[in-house]
């Protein structure tokens, strides 16, 4: 019985964090052992936002790369490869943008939603109104029966789901409809206290060196009504709490649920043991990462073995539809 095959990307924008990792990688890893899994570097995707400023682009395709490699995504397992690599992408994409009516886009809520929320950058660009339709051209051109998202990520495969009954629908059935795979992701925020992201600058990640990870965890927002070392306090609504919650064992969460209460650990203490634990917990992906810093050679292959699978399946997938559109 053949494997479920699952797509997914991501764009290289930088380091990945502590909430790339529980938010999408920790799921990805589990999928391989089971599915056919086809993961890409989103760069054209990436470009729909940040086209002013390509300067560091190439050395964030790398990074994002050894940071896959070292959470434990296989190539052996899994295909990876890049977005930009393969032309068929561009070519779906295209013939997708004739039959996808201009109103879904404009209805689409991650659209209107950055619209108005991102005042620094102009997103009044074609790129960025049709990023969805490159989208299902990621996921259809591999035939993926599922995508694992979150939950805010619905109306993205939902989308896809349309574009592709459309084609069906004009050319014969070529394409699979993909069903979303909902990924449960942990709540996990910045040591500030408010979502974890880059732009914040309040992440911490999965790269980070020990001494930087205790200096953030140092800094990390706790019950803002603990104002002293005697004063009890309520793990509840602490951030530092939260994450022992995710890294650290049965007894110290119970230990600090039960003396935060009472004031029988201090903040400073807690931090200590929470930053401890994540040490331990990155150490073993910290050791990957630095075996492929030091062999770039062994990175390059992985990437061109995987652009080899992907484009075998993408030139077949790309055949089918000129056939059905009889171009």
């Amino acid at each position: 019985m053949a494997k479920k095959r699952i797509l997914s990307g991501m764009r290289p924008t930088g380091r990945l964090h502590l909430g790339n990792l529980l938010g999408a990688l920790a799921n990805w890893k589990r999928l391989q052992d089971d599915c056919d899994c086809f993961f890409f570097v989103a760069d054209w995707h990436a470009l729909a936002s940040d086209y002013a400023n390509t300067d560091n682009l190439k050395d964030y395709i790398h990074e994002i790369i050894i940071d896959w490699l070292s959470v434990g995504l296989s190539p052996d397992k899994s295909t990876l490869f890049i977005q930009s690599h393969l032309k068929e992408h561009a070519e779906l994409f295209v013939l997708l943008s004739t039959i996808t009516p201009l109103s879904w886009l404009e209805r689409n809520p991650t659209y209107k939603e950055q619209k108005e929320q991102v005042a620094n950058k102009d997103l009044s660009t074609y790129g960025f109104l049709g990023y969805p339709v490159l989208q299902a051209a990621d996921i259809i051109m591999y035939k993926a029966n599922a995508v694992p998202v979150g939950v805010d990520q619905l109306p993205h495969v939902e989308l896809t789901r349309e574009i592709a009954r459309r084609f069906n629908h004009f050319y014969g059935k070529v394409f699979p409809i993909p069903d979303p795979i909902l990924t449960e992701v942990p709540k996990l925020l910045g040591i500030d206290g408010r979502k974890m992201s880059k732009s914040y600058n309040n992440t911490i990640f999965i790269s980070e060196k020990p001494e930087d990870i205790s200096s953030k965890v140092s800094r990390m927002v706790t019950d803002p009504q603990r104002a002293r070392r005697n004063d009890p306090g309520n793990p509840d609504v602490c951030n530092v709490f939260s994450f022992h919650k995710l890294f650290s064992d049965k007894g110290i969460i119970q230990r600090a649920d039960r003396e935060c209460r009472i004031a029988g650990i201090g903040c400073v203490e807690c931090k200590k043991i929470l930053a401890d634990n994540l040490i331990k917990f990155l150490a073993p992906i910290r050791e990957k990462r630095d075996y492929y810093e030091k062999h770039p050679e062994v990175v390059s292959k992985i990437i061109q073995e995987g652009t080899a699978k992907a484009a075998a399946v993408a030139r077949q997938t790309m055949e089918e539809a000129r056939s059905a559109m009889k171009i």
